[in-house]
């Protein structure tokens, strides 16, 4: 019983922001095309964890390339083994626009800046910290915990998760539920509305590729099968589409808890409801939900001719979609009718949409860890717009749960420091995220 209280040693809320910095300061950018180079950070997390005798697996599909995993023993050899992971990589940063050198790790009036503050290299260091504080106060937790240090979970995911649900899949073996990043942090809509939203739901990745034919020719003669002129038409159709509302039981779950807080009478099951309307009437609260609540397509790159007086034969275009849980079929006929009869679609990169039961004993125990340590707060369950390493591990029939616990003071825009320039910390987060995570993973 005395395991069940005690909390993380102080040792463990200085070594969560010395991790944190120094991770930061390994740079892992991901670059995409296979531009990265994990390994420095795997062996600092391996050296760390074999100092604490946890002994560390380390694993590449390609040089450099490389993830660690571990194994804690639980008490009960019976429970059902739980993993939580977090990716070593971040995406590039141009050092011209930050305040600090986004490699320093500095930490400066009680913040840690650099990438990977927050995505997700805070989260390695408080997994590392509270395992850490386990070794030295001689606890192990009830169920076995697998842990992930994974690469390149910023491009394909081929490198890390991918690979290693694929091909080391003995290594989770018992694993029927994960913790990653992008949950449990602090949103404050509103004075003295403090919400922790708590990821159940992912999005799937659809990643397209437009690609039309045309005539090739001179610029200066008219050219009815213009292969730019195509493509530039598919790609406004895709960009100005509007999608349909589709709720996902995660998102209903979402909207109703959010309504109930703000005394908004709805019925979510209802079929004239009207999703836009109480969007609006949840003001900022909205921005926990409004991405999720349809199918979406964004393009983001263009590539056509070589010179300006040549029409091309030929112009290429690439398109972030992302799909609802159980609106993939509908979202392909989209694309189907929105490309049209002289473009061509498919999958550049596809992952499949997740979703988590938010009525489950492992929610309840993730929602009760966070409100012992902020009573005031309102755990929601929420669906991210994008995705994470557990797309990959869902391979293994694991179910995925956003958990990387923060307590952030109003004013800090989370979401903005995702992939943003000035991405930063608060040390005073970190320690919240341990003890949460310490609390949880104990009794989980």
């Amino acid at each position: 019983m005395a395991e069940e209280v005690r909390g993380p040693d102080t040792t463990a809320l200085d070594e969560v922001v010395g991790f944190t910095s120094e991770l930061i300061r390994i740079d892992t950018t991901n670059r995409g095309g296979g531009d990265c180079r994990e390994r420095p950070a795997a062996e600092y997390v391996a050296e760390r964890l074999a100092d604490a005798g946890i002994e560390p697996t380390l694993l590449e599909r390609t040089p450099g390339r490389t993830n660690v995993v571990a194994r804690i023993p639980g008490t009960d050899p019976s429970a059902e083994a739980l993993l939580v992971h977090g990716h070593l990589d971040v995406v590039p940063a141009d050092p011209a626009e930050w305040t600090v050198h986004p490699f320093s790790g500095e930490v400066r009036d009680g913040v840690v800046w650099g990438r990977g503050a927050v995505d997700m290299k805070n989260m390695d260091a408080m997994v590392l910290a509270v395992v850490r504080s386990w070794a030295r106060q001689g606890i192990r937790p009830r169920r076995d915990i697998v842990l992930a240090y994974t690469a390149d979970e910023e491009a394909s995911a081929e490198d890390g998760s991918g690979f290693l649900a694929d091909r080391h899949a003995a290594l989770f073996e018992g694993c029927t539920e994960g913790i990653s990043e992008s949950g449990a942090f602090s949103f404050h809509p509103q004075p003295g509305t403090t919400l922790y939203p708590i990821a159940a739901g992912e999005r799937g990745t659809a990643w397209l590729k437009l690609t039309a034919h045309g005539r090739a020719g001179h610029g200066s003669k008219v050219n009815a099968e213009n292969a730019v002129t195509r493509l530039a038409a598919a790609v406004a159709r895709i960009g100005g589409h509007t999608w349909p509302v589709r709720l996902t039981t995660t998102v209903r779950a979402a909207l109703t808890e959010l309504a109930a807080l703000y005394g908004i009478e709805v019925d979510t099951s209802a079929r004239d409801l009207d999703v836009d309307l109480l969007l609006d009437k949840l003001g900022p609260a909205a921005a926990l939900v409004e991405p999720t609540v349809r199918n979406s397509a964004n393009p983001t790159m263009l590539e056509a001719g070589y010179k300006v007086n040549v029409i091309p034969g030929q112009a290429v275009a690439y398109i972030d979609g992302r799909m609802l849980p159980g609106a993939e079929e509908e979202f392909a006929a989209t694309m189907d009718l929105l490309t049209g009869p002289d473009v061509e679609w498919e999958f550049h990169h596809r992952e499949v949409p997740l979703e988590a039961p938010v009525d489950s004993p492992t929610f309840a125990k993730l929602r009760a860890a966070v409100e012992r340590f902020d009573p005031d707060g309102h755990v929601v369950p929420f669906t991210m717009s994008g995705g994470t390493d557990a797309k990959q591990f869902s391979r293994l029939g694991i179910t995925g749960y956003g958990f990387s616990p923060l307590r952030l003071p109003p004013g800090l825009d989370y979401g903005a420091l995702f992939h943003g320039v000035d991405e930063r910390v608060p040390v005073d987060a970190l320690h919240f995220g341990v003890r949460v995570l310490d609390h949880y993973l104990k009794s989980a």
